[in-house]
């Protein structure tokens, strides 16, 4: 099995085409996305920002983290399962409190998986 890697210069390269579009200079990124301008130093050096550094970058951006994500030969990784989409999609809904969101991940799992056998 190969291993997959978040590809860290191609990310950089994205997110500075955004910031360039924005017409932002690095300062404003960093007063914008609320990370620290060390983090974007270090990413411009080759480095790897924090989980929440990363976050907060895709979330200004609006750019998405599995765009990101090769294989090790620099092929994209496979696409995300299906149940797993929906899961994040709830979890992530702001009218839906944790109890529920996860109550319908359960209903919606179980519908899933029984009629995804019927082929």
């Amino acid at each position: 099995m190969e291993k997959e890697h978040f590809d860290t210069e191609a990310f950089f390269a994205a997110l500075d085409g955004v910031r360039q579009n924005r017409d932002k200079t690095w300062k404003e990124v960093a007063g914008e996305s609320g990370v620290s301008a060390s983090t974007l130093t270090r990413m411009t050096q080759g480095k790897r920002p924090d989980v929440d550094g990363l976050a907060a970058l895709l979330a200004w951006s609006g750019l998405k983290a599995e765009n990101f994500i090769k294989k090790q030969g620099g092929r994209p990784s496979r696409k995300p399962e299906t149940l797993a989409m929906i899961s994040t999609h709830l979890r992530a809904d702001p009218r839906l409190n944790k109890d529920s969101a996860a109550a319908l991940d359960d209903i919606i799992r179980v519908a899933y998986r029984r009629l995804a056998e019927r082929d």
